[in-house]
């Protein structure tokens, strides 16, 4: 019986431990507003992926093989990024490391945020912005154009309980969460936070550009 008692704690410690590795793996990130990610990215596409397969990226400190999934992509239109097309983005391999799972038929058109390595190549993660291009809004398409870099100099607030307020004026309050319990609620889905000519940033409404007034005036 003492046997069998010491058995079963060291399984269940070895249970905890791998547990805690886990835990300790889970992909972690702060929700972002689309135009937060869009300022952060250095690159943001609109592309169909194409093909899929595992590759080498080189050796981690112990030595060990560090894998990483090369999704060959067919770029359609370029927002934000260097002056040459994209022809493939790498991701970690699971969704506890922040790797992206995607569908690899060509038939469903993405708009990826991402960051280019040292290499030149373009890496994404769960952290990223990554939306089908058939759910995004009218508003979001559009601003991918010219409003969402506008408002790069503007500062977006997630709000998470009440109260929560701005303490600058280039701060714009998102309250997404608060409202609607989602971060694609009506802010993150048809506004954008934009400067205006006193210095100030306000949220703007609708896929026309602001209007002299709206940009001039003190308050929205």
């Amino acid at each position: 019986m003492t046997w069998s008692i010491s058995s079963c704690f060291i399984t269940l410690f070895v249970l905890f431990l791998w547990r805690v590795e886990d835990i300790a793996e889970a992909c972690s990130c702060s929700p972002a507003h689309p135009q937060q990610a869009f300022c952060n990215a250095d690159v943001v596409i609109r592309a169909k992926v194409v093909g899929k397969k595992v590759v080498e990226a080189g050796n981690d400190v112990y030595g060990n093989t560090i894998k990483r999934i090369k999704y060959d992509i067919k770029q359609i239109k370029m927002f934000k990024g260097p002056d040459r097309d994209i022809d493939a983005i790498f991701t970690a391999p699971s969704s506890a490391v922040c790797g992206v799972t995607l569908e690899t038929n060509g038939n469903k058109e993405y708009l990826f945020t991402g960051k280019l390595e040292t290499d030149g190549t373009m890496h994404v993660t769960l952290c990223d912005f990554i939306e089908s291009w058939e759910a995004m809004s009218a508003t979001q398409k559009k601003s991918l154009t010219q409003r969402y870099e506008s408002g790069c100099k503007c500062k977006i607030i997630r709000c998470t309980s009440i109260p929560c307020t701005i303490s600058a004026p280039e701060e714009c309050l998102w309250t997404d969460w608060v409202m609607e319990k989602s971060h694609s609620g009506p802010q993150a889905q048809h506004f954008a936070c934009i400067n205006r000519s006193d210095g100030s940033c306000a949220w703007y409404r609708g896929i026309a550009p602001p209007k002299k007034e709206f940009l001039d005036i003190e308050d929205p």
